[in-house]
């Protein structure tokens, strides 16, 4: 059942955890939850911390739907500026229901709000370390540069998108290496 705070983009969770690590954007970054009813789309889902262990991970969940041209849920948080300045790419530890995920990267070059650089990556049950390298993130589209400049990095978002499932990821950890 749809709430009236899950339909609305302003739906924000400002989820911070100041007493981690300063380099892991799950412990100090601002979390919002969205999701696709920004559009009209019937995606529902939830982010949240959780404590998992020694430590407290973010957790990404929820059904996505492609019906009413939807098709996405997503827990984004800002950037600081040139926080990603002289790095290569984004490292991650996640843990999710063994399907496919994206994280989304918006800059100062990303103008419309289907522009963004993506990479996918892998899930299953267990604990992994992934690495993204800046230069192999793809454009969302051919009105943007070919290439992520990295140092003009506003945005992150982890992303359950483009199909019809459940998802469920968590991730412990995200930095720029």
């Amino acid at each position: 059942m749809k709430t009236i705070a899950a339909s609305l983009f302003t739906l924000i969770l400002l989820l911070t955890n100041g007493s981690a690590m300063a380099d892991n954007l799950i412990k100090t970054g601002q979390w919002a939850y969205l999701a696709d009813t920004v559009m009209g789309g019937i995606s529902e889902g939830t982010a949240q911390f959780e404590d998992q262990g020694t430590s407290q991970v973010i957790r990404l969940s929820g059904e996505v739907s492609t019906a009413n041209n939807g098709g996405f849920i997503q827990v984004r948080s800002p950037v600081e500026w040139e926080a990603a300045k002289g790095k290569t790419g984004i490292k991650l530890t996640v843990k999710g229901n063994g399907d496919l995920y994206y994280l989304n990267i918006r800059s100062t070059n990303t103008r419309l709000p289907w522009h963004y650089y993506h990479h996918s990556f892998q899930t299953n049950g267990s604990w992994s370390e992934v690495r993204l390298p800046f230069e192999t993130f793809v454009k969302s589209s051919s009105l943007m540069r070919t290439t992520l400049n990295q140092s003009k990095i506003k945005t992150i978002g982890i992303v359950a998108y483009g199909k019809d499932y459940t998802a469920d990821v968590s991730v412990q950890s995200l930095e720029f290496y």
